[in-house]
């Protein structure tokens, strides 16, 4: 009997709470708002130039509305292009606040976005409207006045969230679905060791789908067209930065296994494909000092200028000191990062069983890897 007095309460209460929950639905539906009279920012014709790579907002304020029930009224900013009525706006976003603020912040991120959607290509000026929308339930009031505001885009683009190579000259060819993936390496910012023959290529923002395309037409990234390759064929480390379209390419002449105790280069790798580099079969042999064999290395990359100048880079281990490796060595101890030509800091350890052996040594810097790692291990 219990049970089933509590089960009618219950029941009860429910029905309560959904007689409530219609009432102030209805309320909401009746519920009117005030259209905001002033906008008080930005200016009327306001101009905005955006920075390339820069961080930075506008900030768009207004009047309050008020609501038929007193109370809370959302607001909604709307875009549109010059001309337009807002039937169909370009864009719209709530205010700060989750939409209770007479107030918006719009990032000059955004502000880009909005610029492009309004169809201005880098560089150039968008000419667009906006006004504030407010509501208090599903009644939307729209501001008795309107402002423009000029926004010239950066020479930069939208960071893609992924880019890719492809074309006759990279080493997926022109179907684009053997395209070579980039690796992220910033904001913006993505980079490809790889080869380049005679052809031309393009960078993507994805293989399937609505795909947009960039090349290098010699002075920075535009949007579409194509970027030719002359000549042999040569292994680079290609650089974009999208933020502001900028490029670079640089060739990779040397890639060579560094043994701190000698000093020198023990043995080159050849490059294979995909952004690795290999050496097989190779003679390793720790140096004899008073307290023990030495096992350190590191690797270095050699780098041709556009003036026929070469750079060396070394690529070695986080820590500046480390354990020498052993079989169960995490994956992580591997991964390379630039360093600086000191003989013994940030240099690796071959793991002892290599000492009198010889070893495989695989570099591989492509976007499959977590990170730019290397692998040794004994020959077969």
């Amino acid at each position: 009997m219990k049970n089933i007095f509590y089960c009618i309460v219950a029941g009860f209460a429910a029905l309560l709470v959904m007689a409530g929950c219609k009432k102030e639905d209805k309320s909401l539906d009746k519920a009117t708002v005030t259209p905001v009279n002033t906008l008080f920012a930005p200016e009327d014709a306001k101009a905005v130039k955006i920075p390339s790579g820069a961080s930075g907002s506008v900030s768009f304020e207004w009047e309050q509305s008020r609501a038929s029930d007193n109370g809370l009224v959302q607001y909604e900013v709307a875009f549109d292009k010059e001309g337009g009525d807002f039937s169909k706006p370009l864009y719209s976003v709530p205010s700060d606040g989750n939409g209770l603020y007479n107030k918006l912040t719009v990032s000059y991120s955004d502000l880009n976005k909005i610029a492009s959607l309004a169809g201005a290509k880098p560089e150039e000026i968008a000419k667009l409207i906006w006004t504030v929308r407010s509501s208090r339930g599903i009644n939307l009031s729209v501001a008795s006045s309107k402002r423009t505001i000029s926004v010239q885009r950066p020479v930069g683009f939208e960071s893609p969230d992924a880019v890719y190579l492809t074309g006759s000259a990279t080493e997926g060819g022109a179907d684009i679905a053997n395209a070579i993936k980039m690796k992220k390496v910033g904001e913006g910012k993505f980079e490809a060791y790889t080869s380049l023959k005679a052809g031309s290529y393009q960078f993507v923002d994805a293989k399937t789908g609505i795909i947009n395309k960039y090349s290098y037409n010699g002075t920075r990234l535009v949007e579409q067209g194509e970027t030719a390759v002359t000549g042999a064929t040569k292994i680079y480390k290609i650089e974009v930065s999208f933020n502001d379209a900028l490029f670079k390419a640089t060739e990779v002449t040397r890639l060579g296994l560094w043994f701190s105790a000698d000093s020198k280069i023990w043995f080159d790798l050849d490059y294979t494909g995909n952004g690795t580099w290999e050496a097989k079969n190779k003679s390793i042999v720790f140096h004899q000092e008073s307290w023990g064999r030495d096992e350190r290395y590191k690797f270095r990359f050699t780098y041709k200028n556009a003036d026929n100048t070469t750079t060396d880079q070394y690529f070695g281990s986080s820590n500046r000191d480390n354990s020498a490796a052993t079989a169960a060595t995490a994956p992580s101890y591997f991964y390379m990062v630039p360093v600086d030509n000191s003989v013994y800091d940030y240099t690796f350890k071959f793991n002892h069983d290599l000492d009198n052996k010889t070893g495989d040594v695989k570099v591989i810097f492509n976007a499959d890897v977590a990170a730019y790692t290397h692998t040794v291990t004994a020959s077969k």
